[in-house]
């Protein structure tokens, strides 16, 4: 049986550890040639190292496969330009691109500092725009000159991005935000020939290792099955960023441990059409009769 992606050329970002290590390691195993893209920084994106994306391509490169290193800042246009070109200079195609890099500045919103906001708005949704404005380009430029495509996106959100999370009102915000790109860019793209699709993950990162490492604490926590491994996720991304996920895109997925979702958003639910202008007493009394007729939201991460 031929291999998934034998074949592909496939981008991932912040791949040097957590997800992005488990993806590209997961891709090469099915055939595909990894450009590894990590800045290497800390969990709030101070620093900077090439060590973790070289350590990964080392890893794969032991195991047979195919990778090279990229240290650009995705979230500038020069560091995304450079991206796309790394992995047409060196492997002369680009069909996958895994939008993953981010990070962390967790406070409250009484408490959250505009840097905060702006770092994270700045990684998680502009490390997501820039490098998908970069591929779109070259998979138009090719679509234009007359070369068939057949290329994939997967974007990372998060269940914050869905459903809120106390204490992180930035990565929420920027996580939702990725699903609107997500939607936006596969009614667009579509006529090039490129699928665009999101995960909302659960996994033990370094984002999550402490939570999770208590939970696997706990009695019957641990087992044959670790639930919180990153490599939980990555068959899906895998699947999503093939040939084979043909005519699937502008869908959000989550994923953890053993299950797989499609998740379902905004949509209309009960109406009223007055048709003339409500007074200000009728809409209240108009949205409360709604309100007991609508679905729940789920609960926001952290809320009581």
């Amino acid at each position: 049986m031929s291999r998934l992606c034998e074949g592909r050329v496939v981008i991932v970002t912040g791949a040097g550890r957590g997800l992005g290590r488990a993806h590209a390691h997961a891709f090469a195993e099915q055939g595909a040639r990894v450009v590894v893209n990590d800045l290497g920084v800390a969990l709030d994106g101070a620093g900077g190292s090439q060590g973790p994306a070289q350590a990964v391509v080392e890893e794969i490169r032991a195991a047979g496969g195919e990778a090279i290193a990229h240290g650009g800042d995705i979230a500038t246009t020069e560091g995304a330009a450079s991206l796309v070109a790394s992995a047409l200079d060196a492997f002369g195609a680009l069909h996958t691109l895994v939008n993953n890099a981010g990070f962390l500045r967790d406070r409250t919103l009484v408490n959250l500092d505009e840097d905060d906001w702006d770092a994270v708005m700045r990684v998680h949704l502009k490390g997501h725009f820039l490098p998908l404005k970069h591929a779109a380009s070259h998979w138009r430029a090719e679509v234009k000159a007359g070369r068939e495509v057949a290329a994939r996106v997967v974007n990372t959100s998060s269940g914050a991005g869905l459903l809120g999370s106390v204490g992180q009102g930035n990565y929420s915000a920027a996580k939702a935000g990725i699903v609107g790109l997500t939607l936006v860019a596969a009614a667009e793209l579509g006529r090039y020939g490129v699928q665009v699709n999101a995960i909302a993950p659960a996994a033990r990162t370094r984002m999550t290792e402490a939570a999770f490492a208590q939970a696997m604490a706990a009695p019957g926590g641990a087992g044959a099955f670790d639930a919180m491994a990153p490599e939980n996720v990555s068959p899906l991304v895998v699947w999503l960023g093939s040939a084979a996920c043909e005519g699937v895109t502008g869908r959000v997925f989550e994923a953890e441990a053993g299950r797989i979702t499609v998740m379902e958003g905004w949509r209309p639910g009960p109406t009223r059409d007055k048709g003339a202008r409500w007074s200000a007493r009728e809409a209240g009394e108009a949205a409360l009769e709604l309100l007991a007729r609508a679905e729940r939201p789920g609960a926001v991460y952290g809320s009581r």
